[in-house]
């Protein structure tokens, strides 16, 4: 019986399943490899074809400690509009560090600190309309939670706070980050030295057996700043932008401590203009997720 007792309490209780957030950030640090890939197809109304996006980010992130893990995130976009030339570029590398600390057996805490670099394509003097015209529709496909990425003339400090609650299947988290961008070159073209952005959103995800998860989920941007570069008819219908995405998610043990963690979502814009029936005929996105931990 003693050694019965002793075997019973080396055994540490199973963790709650966790749903992984589509645009959110994981609550907790850990050691992953993330391919992130948005799909969006669009037309526009009374256009005579449509033309699509892919935007692709990868992801590496590893512990130093049980509660920290820095990260590095690189991107690409590419852009095929219904008129006019195909573009592509790259995006800005982010690198950060994610915090995490359980504030109850089942309230998580994840605090975020991030530095998007103006390293990525089509920055500087002389810009290339196709690029820039990615660039554009890339920051859409992501449904504008990613900005500091595309951004590639600024410099962009971003920290951010995220909440979960984790308990018998289910998990709700709520998530805000703050970007300051700032100016590193193009004075000529951009007409902001600098510009505030927030980003937002609720996760809500649940496990219907061990292996398969639904969730969905509900994100909101915003400009706190009213930046100067679009179109004045476009500044008030571009400040904010709520979208939704839902999806399921298969969670495949591959070895002792792998796991992968595929998942597909169908996301949309809810309000204008991406969302506007009268702007398009159709605008439709598709997000496959391939986090693998390890």
């Amino acid at each position: 019986a003693p050694a019965e007792a002793a075997t019973a309490a080396d055994v540490k209780p199973k963790k709650p399943p966790y749903s992984l957030p589509w645009q959110l950030r994981p609550i907790a640090p850990g050691n992953v490899a993330r391919l992130d890939t948005s799909l969006q197809m669009y037309k526009p109304k009374g256009a005579d074809s449509g033309g699509s996006v892919i935007a692709t980010s990868l992801l590496f992130s590893y512990k130093v400690t049980d509660s920290f893990a820095p990260l590095v995130r690189l991107g690409y976009v590419t852009h095929s509009p219904p008129a006019g030339d195909s573009g592509a570029a790259f995006l800005n590398p982010v690198v950060g560090g994610l915090y995490g600390l359980a504030l109850s057996p089942e309230m998580k805490l994840g605090l975020f600190l991030g530095l998007a670099l103006p390293l990525g394509s089509n920055g500087g003097d002389d810009p290339k309309p196709e690029k820039a015209a990615a660039l554009g529709a890339g920051m859409a496909a992501r449904r504008y939670m990613d900005n500091a990425m595309f951004a590639t003339n600024y410099l962009t400090p971003f920290p951010g706070v995220g909440f979960a609650y984790v308990a018998s299947g289910l998990t709700v988290q709520a998530e805000v980050t703050v970007l300051q961008l700032m100016r590193m070159k193009a004075k000529d073209i951009e007409k902001d030295s600098s510009k505030t952005n927030l980003t937002a959103g609720l996760h809500v995800g649940y496990f219907v057996i061990p292996e398969l998860s639904l969730g969905a989920e509900l994100n909101y941007q915003r400009w706190l700043s009213t930046p100067k570069t679009p179109p004045v008819e476009l500044r008030d219908s571009l400040k904010d932008n709520l979208s939704f995405a839902v999806g399921p998610r298969v969670h495949l043990k591959m070895g002792e401590k792998m796991w992968i963690r595929p998942g597909i979502a169908y996301a949309r814009f809810i309000d204008k203009p991406m969302g506007d029936s009268d702007r398009y005929d159709s605008n439709h996105i598709i997000q496959i997720d391939v986090p693998v931990a390890f």
